[in-house]
Formats: C-alpha cells, sequence, structure tokens
C-alpha cells in the first residue's frame, strides 16, 4: 500500500480513484494509527498516520476500495483524572464511519486489555442507491398525524411480514406494514433511535438489554441489529418506500450524551479521541476544570459540549448527511435543552439554534424538541424558537387528568384542546407547534392507562422503583386485565375519549405505535429494557380490538376531510394574516355561555365548543363543528345551539359507541344525552 499525506479537509474516510482518504479530529494526541482489518476482522494493517495539520491526523492510502473495514488507535498521555484518555489498547471507532460492520455489544472480558474482538469496524464506502425519482412528501404541519414506533418491534410479530424481514429496515416498510398505515391515517413516521448504539454495562449485567437504543456510539451509522445485510443500504431502501407511499420518516436522534458514560465508562470512540473538549465537564469557583465527574445534563453519565468548534461540527455534519443522503424528513431531538446550553444555562440563542434556523437544508425539514433535560434549569418547553415543534408534557397530563375525572382543570383542558396557547403564544408561535400525545414510549401504552394504576416494573429488575410514579392512570376497579364486561366497557370508551381528544385538539397529533391495536405492556410504563413480547407489536386482534381500530381510522379522517378541525387560524392571531374561523363559541350544557365562574367551578365536568367556519367560497358550505365534553359521572343534557331552517345537527362521533355511531343520528334539532364520561361530535348537515 502506497501511504500519502493526503488531507484534512473532510473527516471520515473519503473513496477516491486511487485509494481512499482517511481524517480523524485528536488534537491530543502523539500519533493516531489506522488499523485496517480483513472481511473477519483480522487486523492486516497498522498505519501510523503521517500527517497532522491543526487537530487533525490524515492520510492517504492506495488500493482501498469500497467495504474496507477499519478503525482507529490514538497514542498519547493517560490520565483521567486530567481528562486524557489515550489508550493503544483501545481499538476506536471512526466518529464520521457512515457504517459499522456489526453491532456494538458490551463483553467485559472481550474490552479488558486489547478491544479489538468487541469493537465494530467502519465500513469504507457505499453502494450508490437508486432512488427511483421518489421525492420527500413534506407533509404540511396542519396534515401531519405521527405515529411513533420502533423499527425491530413494529414488524417483529407480524405473520403477514415475510420471517426473514421480521425486525428490520426492510420489513418496516413492508406493503402490508405500509397498508396499515396508509388506512389509519398517518402522515409521518417517527422512529426510535436507529444511530448504531450499545446497551448500558448495568443493563447487560443483569441479562437485558437497551431496546430503544438511547445510548449511541455513532452519529452516522445506522444500527446494524436492524439490517439483513447492509445497513446503509437497506435504511434507504426503507425511507423511499415510505416516500412512495407519501408517508415522511422522522427519527429520534440522541446528541446529549453517548455510551462511553460517565469517569468510568468505557472508551468506545470519542473519549479516546478527544475526550477533553468533546464532552463537558464542571469548573469550580475558581474557574478550575473537575474531569472526574462529567457534566450529566442527560442522566445517562456524560454530556456532549455543543460550545466546543468540533463537537458543534460533527453534530451539524451528521443532521445534514441524514438528510441528505439518507433523505430523512425530520428529526426529534432527545433532551433538546441539553443541546442548547452555553455551556451550562440554556440560551434562546445557542449556537446550535443559530445554525439550524439559518442552515438551509436544517430549515426544511421538521424539527421537533423534547423541550427539557435533567439538568439544573431544564424545563424549557415554550421557549424554542418559532420554526420549532415542542413535545407537550402538560398536554398529556391535562388529558389524562380530565378523563380520569379529575376536579378543577376543565379551563385548562379547554386551553389544551386550542393549541396550549398558554405556553404557545398567539402571534409568536404557530398554532401547530404543540406535539400532541397522550402516550408515549417512555410510560403507559393506551391500553395500560386505562387498566393499570400503578407500574409494574418488576421485570426491569429494578424492584419497580423505576419508570414515571406520576401517571394519572386508573384502571376502574381492577388492577390488570379483567374478565368484568363492565369494566371492559369502560375502558374502552375511555380509550376512545382520550384518542378522539387528541384528533381534536388543535397541534401535531403524536400516536404511539400499537395504541390503535390496543397494544399493552402489561403495566410495564419503562420497557426500555425489554427487547420481547412487552414490547413488540401483537397484530392478531379479536372484535373488541378490532373495533377501536376502527374508530381510530374514522376519527383521523374525520380531522383530515376537515378545513378547520386541524388548522384553526383565529382573528386574534397576529401570527398568520388569514383567518378561517367566524366564531368559536364555549357553552355550558344548557346553551348558555360559559363565564370566568364557569371556568372555575371545581365541579364543572362537562362543556361545549361551537366552531364557525368563515367561507367566502361560492357552492361551498361553512364548516360547523359542534364538540361536547361530559367527564363527570352522569349523563348530562346538552341544549344545541338554534340553526336555520335548511339545515340540522348530526352526530358522527359519541364515545360510547365502539365505532362511531352505531347507529348514526341524522337530525337532531334542540338537544343531545350524553352518556356519563364520554365525548360527542356534531356537524351541521343542510338539506
Amino acid at each position: 500500500m502506497k501511504i500519502s499525506s493526503g488531507t484534512d479537509a473532510v473527516l471520515g474516510a473519503s473513496l477516491c480513484q486511487d485509494g481512499c482518504n482517511f481524517a480523524v479530529h485528536s488534537p491530543e494526541a502523539h500519533q493516531v494509527f489506522l488499523c485496517l482489518f480483513d472481511m473477519v476482522e483480522e487486523q492486516v494493517a497498522e498505519i501510523p498516520m503521517p500527517v497532522k495539520t491543526g487537530d487533525v491526523w490524515h492520510c492517504h492510502v492506495g488500493g482501498i476500495q469500497s467495504g474496507q473495514l477499519y478503525a482507529y488507535r490514538a497514542v498519547g498521555t493517560y490520565a483521567p483524572e486530567s481528562g486524557l484518555c489515550f489508550d493503544k489498547e483501545k481499538l476506536l471507532i471512526d466518529p464520521y464511519a457512515k457504517a459499522l460492520n456489526k453491532p456494538l455489544f458490551w463483553v467485559e472480558e472481550d474490552y479488558r486489555g486489547d478491544s479489538q474482538r468487541m469493537i465494530p469496524k467502519g465500513i469504507v464506502g457505499q453502494e450508490s442507491f437508486d432512488w427511483q425519482g421518489i421525492s420527500k412528501p413534506k407533509i404540511p404541519a396542519s396534515k401531519t398525524v405521527i405515529y411513533e414506533t420502533h423499527v425491530k418491534g413494529l414488524t417483529a410479530l407480524n405473520s403477514s411480514v415475510p420471517e426473514a424481514l421480521r425486525g428490520t429496515y426492510l420489513g418496516a416498510c413492508d406493503p402490508n406494514i405500509i397498508e396499515h398505515l396508509k388506512s389509519l391515517g398517518i402522515t409521518t413516521v417517527q422512529l426510535l433511535p436507529v444511530f448504531a448504539f450499545m446497551p448500558e454495562v448495568f443493563i447487560t449485567s443483569k441479562g437485558l438489554t437497551n431496546y430503544w437504543g438511547y445510548n449511541p456510539v455513532n452519529f452516522f451509522a445506522p444500527e446494524p441489529r436492524y439490517a439483513k445485510q447492509d445497513a446503509v443500504l437497506e435504511f434507504k431502501h426503507m425511507v423511499r418506500e415510505f416516500h412512495r407511499a407519501g408517508i415522511e420518516v422522522i427519527l429520534d436522534v440522541v446528541y446529549n450524551h453517548t455510551a462511553e458514560a460517565g469517569f468510568d465508562g468505557p472508551t468506545l470512540s470519542f473519549k479516546g479521541l478527544d475526550n477533553r473538549s468533546f464532552y463537558l465537564f464542571p469548573h469550580n469557583e475558581f474557574g478550575a476544570t473537575n474531569y472526574a465527574e462529567p457534566t450529566n445534563n442527560s442522566g445517562c453519565g456524560n454530556s456532549i459540549n455543543l460550545t466546543q468548534p468540533y463537537a458543534y461540527q460533527l453534530v451539524m455534519d451528521s443532521l445534514r448527511y441524514w438528510i441528505e443522503e439518507m433523505q430523512i424528513d425530520g428529526f426529534r431531538f432527545d433532551l433538546a435543552a441539553s443541546l442548547c446550553r452555553e455551556p451550562e444555562e440554556f440560551s434562546l440563542f445557542a449556537g446550535f439554534l443559530r445554525m439550524v434556523k439559518q442552515e438551509p437544508t436544517l430549515s426544511q425539514v421538521k424539527l421537533i424538541a423534547e423541550p427539557w433535560d435533567v439538568g439544573l434549569g431544564g424545563y424549557r418547553l415554550g421557549q424554542f424558537p418559532a420554526n420549532w415543534h415542542e413535545v407537550n408534557d402538560k398536554y398529556r397530563d391535562t388529558v389524562r387528568a380530565f378523563w380520569r375525572g379529575d376536579k378543577g382543570i376543565t379551563s385548562e383542558f379547554a386551553t389544551r384542546l386550542l393549541g396550549s396557547r398558554d405556553v404557545f403564544h398567539k402571534g409568536k408561535r404557530s398554532i401547530h407547534s404543540s406535539i400532541n400525545h397522550v402516550t408515549y414510549h417512555d410510560g403507559f401504552t393506551l391500553q395500560d392507562l386505562v387498566s393499570y394504576k400503578e407500574r409494574h416494573n418488576l421485570d426491569n429488575l429494578e424492584n419497580n422503583r423505576d419508570g414515571h410514579g406520576h401517571n394519572l392512570s386508573e384502571n376502574y376497579g381492577v388492577e390488570g386485565e379483567t374478565d368484568d364486561c363492565d369494566i371492559i366497557q369502560l375502558r374502552e370508551k375511555q380509550k376512545r375519549n382520550l384518542f378522539a381528544t387528541l384528533l381534536l385538539s388543535q397541534g401535531i397529533p403524536h400516536v404511539l405505535g400499537g395504541d390503535e391495536l390496543s397494544r399493552t405492556q402489561m403495566g410495564n410504563n419503562n420497557a426500555y429494557c425489554q427487547d420481547n413480547e412487552i414490547s413488540w407489536i401483537d397484530w392478531n386482534l379479536d372484535k373488541r380490538q378490532s373495533d377501536f381500530l376502527c374508530f381510530c381510522q374514522k376519527l383521523i379522517k374525520l380531522r383530515q376531510e376537515s378545513r378547520i378541525l386541524s388548522d384553526l387560524q383565529l382573528r386574534d392571531d397576529a401570527y398568520t394574516n388569514t383567518c378561517n374561523v367566524e366564531t368559536v363559541g364555549w357553552y355550558k350544557p344548557d346553551g348558555s355561555e360559559k363565564t370566568a365562574d364557569d371556568w372555575h367551578d371545581p365541579d364543572n365536568q362537562a362543556f361545549m365548543i361551537d366552531i364557525q367556519e368563515s367561507s367566502n367560497q361560492e357552492n361551498v358550505k361553512a364548516e360547523r363543528w359542534l364538540l361536547l365534553f361530559n367527564a363527570s359521572e352522569h349523563e348530562v343534557s346538552f341544549a344545541l345551539p338554534a340553526i336555520n331552517s335548511n339545515g340540522f345537527w348530526r352526530v358522527v362521533v359519541d364515545t360510547r359507541y365502539p365505532q362511531m355511531m352505531q347507529e348514526p343520528t341524522l337530525n337532531i334539532q334542540e338537544s343531545y344525552q350524553l352518556e356519563e364520561r364520554s365525548l360527542g361530535v356534531l356537524c351541521i348537515n343542510y338539506s
């Protein structure tokens, strides 16, 4: 092999006509070695990189072809207490590797001494891919319905997917899966982390694993666990087929920490190349750095320091790569507040937020913040820029509490219905800013939310101490599964209430994958370490579950077919200069307008919203919707607003019925009886 100096211009492994350029950032290393391996991972060469330019070591190796396996070793001072973790015995993954040859598992015996056997190798180059002219769907926020799912859990138990493809990227885009998502009305799939990751040491030691994948070792390489042969090509195939069906793909991305954990964590990549600047460390009152205790805003042992140019560049390069090369439509940023610390305090003017706003590729995709981290002052809901959407936990908690029957929160519930404008203020943020959810991957499923009062996480082997203890859930008489028909019927109705509220609220609805199929985790509300039937979606449905699926399909269709149910543009909202609503009226069940005292009455658990469209289009009848809510434990009679003689109220949803309406009521004039703990939707029909 002919070795030459190469260039520091592009980090990573870059193929060219006569070989490959390798460049890696490691400013404090005394020497960096490029290690080459054959297909059975036997080392065939160890090349001292001949040139260091600034912070980057680089070289060009002639004759290297696509498919070559490689990694690095860095030599330098080993003084962890001073933040220097150089150790030639630790093989290091290239932070810019675009593909890894195998998944990374923690094996104590393979890590001791030389870690070559344990560490995955980067793969040079990649084959070209034919996108077949398929373009990104670019779904507007007003029409977006997100479906959060896990690549493996989506199809691991689906008998309609070929057995060899279950649990893989190729299985996720199987025609049967796409048909299910389309029939449900999903526009956007949000995948749990697909960056290459390693299950934590303490989980592995218990015989469990990190199923969710929130523990990355690389920000470019798709996780090999979900591939049959080539993770990059198979991931692209999945994205292309989703796009062909008009479905967007959003990635849940983790840029706040890595699998290298804290001071005593393993050296896998970043720590062995540039620990002191890549990670964030606290300072004492005299300005001295404490390298023995990495800052831990993530709760996972370390925090990445995005005020450092290299870490900042790495994250931005990664985002661009997934958008341009992998054709991703957006990102949900895990613990996004951590990315906006400068470096300790959250800042709305953080470099990360400024760059995302001005970067052409990033400004055109969906950006979703989980607007908090676990550090001091980390809760930042409503404080991200206007081009962001935010996961709204206030929505989740309020909707759960209202339908559970908690008193004194009706006014807040009404605020959540119309876009949480106390958080995302009119004139400053879009009415679509809120990511509304009742369930998320980290918590109860919808079925469990109405079946369990307490968490049941013993299978996690943490003595049931993990997972959230404040779930605002209810079992309605029996903890868990039951044969009691009355309890089952009430649970089903509560599921319909919760799902219908989600789809009738302003903001972007977020559906937890499997909720439409009545998926249960048997009361586990923190199934992060359960790579088994607890977490996987069960596709076998009985009559009750099929009815609920049909209900979900029709609710999403109702939202999507309306001009205003998903996109209220109000006169008093200066964020846009458009208005599509004539009036929004709030009424008591007796038909009188609600007053301030009514909103603050703790016993007030029933109310009505009258939404009238303003339409100037010829031959287009203006929409008018009446939403009835009754969270009380008794039936309520609603006096309906008067309408002109050529129209009548038609009931399109009553959650007492398993499938929208068993016997649709076609002509309601004066009043409607709404059962206890029920929701109704009426619209105007013109004769």
